[in-house]
């Protein structure tokens, strides 16, 4: 059942879901914009162009003749992928469902209006004037976004008045692809937030692995940990809004759905991505039977995905580099992260750096039911062992 599959962005994640697609038997071409990108270094073939570029991406396609279109990045022309999908081609999870995702537009008003789950109060702004009008509803602190973004870009903490002229700035310089407009929504004080990863299977039921906490700073996530403390009550409401907003969106594959908790309000929907998600590299320390890359493929396959069950406890914690060069990264501390116990180091293999560039990842595990605190803190300990330079 070798199927071709057309890799559409070749970050950290993408090289996974690679490793495990050819542990699968797949045949998968890398695509991304710029030459050695992490994916392309395991893939078979691999291509170099803007995914912004339509017709670039449909001389891609017309090239490979794909059996499978996989996103792993947002900025892509989605709305050349309905095409593909009336070609015969898969696309995961859905035409649709990536084309909502890329744009919080789309997916917020349906989360909120159509499904109605609860979620942050919001309004959209296409100028620095209807940003100001929002912030008067919306009231202080608030959060504004791009429309469009990964990785937290553009994502800024408005105080007050004086800082939305900055953050309407930084938010349109955030902002992928050409859609300058952005979200800004009341900040909710929330106690934690979690990612729950969701798989929609084409020939099973929806399933869920054990909710992932993470911590994010400018809107980037910088550790994760699973399982995260829930209470039942908010763990079986999450779920029930990730079933359905999946279910909405059609498609199968593995989804990073998140959510905020609040001890005295309850449960929100925050947004999710159709792929892979980066808080779920902890899954890569084996805490679950599979991991998300795994999970991601075998849905995508549509192969049997008998259950996932919580092997052990896990940690993450990511890698930044300090420095920004085209020069091919070097790295020190690898020695003192691999003298720990149960502690892995994965380096992405990135060719050049940016100033807060995530360049790999240390996860950690221990048995169900040890000190998950303890967990975390060794596991940022050794990341920050590693020096990029």
């Amino acid at each position: 059942m070798t199927k071709k599959i057309l890799l559409l962005g070749s970050g950290e994640l993408g090289k996974e879901f690679v490793i495990a697609a050819q542990r699968k038997g797949q045949y998968v071409v890398a695509c991304d914009s710029y030459a050695g990108a992490p994916a392309m270094q395991v893939a078979d073939e691999c291509e170099v162009f803007s995914m912004l570029d339509g017709d670039a991406l449909e001389a891609a396609v017309k090239k490979h003749q794909p059996d499978i279109i996989v996103p792993e990045i947002e900025a892509i022309r989605t709305e050349r992928l309905y095409e593909f999908e009336k070609q015969g081609i898969q696309v995961v999870p859905s035409a649709k469902a990536v084309n909502y995702t890329m744009n919080r537009k789309a997916i917020r008003d349906l989360a909120a209006k159509e499904l109605g789950l609860k979620t942050a109060k919001y309004f959209y702004a296409k100028s620095l004037e209807e940003l100001k009008e929002a912030a008067k509803e919306v009231g202080f602190p608030c959060v504004v976004k791009p429309l469009m973004s990964s990785s937290g870009k553009g994502q800024s903490l408005v105080k007050s008045a004086d800082d939305l002229e900055h953050a309407w700035t930084y938010g349109c310089e955030g902002s992928r692809g050409d859609i300058k407009e952005l979200i800004i929504e009341e900040f909710i004080n929330f106690d934690s937030e979690i990612t729950l990863l969701t798989v929609t299977q084409q020939h099973g039921p929806t399933l869920f692995c054990p909710p992932i906490g993470h911590v994010q700073k400018s809107g980037d996530y910088r550790e994760s940990f699973q399982p995260a403390a829930i209470s039942p009550e908010h763990l079986k409401e999450a779920q029930r809004m990730a079933a359905k907003v999946t279910e909405a969106l059609t498609g199968a594959g593995i989804w990073g759905v998140e959510f905020f908790l609040s001890n005295e309000n309850g449960v929100y929907f925050s947004e999710l991505s159709p792929r892979p998600h980066d808080t779920g590299m902890v899954t890569l320390a084996g805490t679950q039977n599979l991991n998300e890359f795994e999970l991601h493929c075998r849905a995508v396959l549509g192969l049997p995905i008998p259950e996932i069950t919580q092997e052990r406890m896990g940690a993450s914690a990511v890698i930044l580099s300090p420095i920004a060069s085209k020069e091919a990264p070097r790295y020190r501390g690898e020695e003192e992260v691999c003298k720990e116990t149960n502690t892995y180091l994965r380096l992405f293999g990135k060719p050049f750096t940016k100033v807060n560039r995530r360049m790999g990842v240390v996860v950690c595990y221990a048995p169900n039911g040890s000190d998950l605190d303890a967990l975390r803190d060794k596991c940022k300990a050794a990341a920050a062992k590693v020096e990029v330079y």
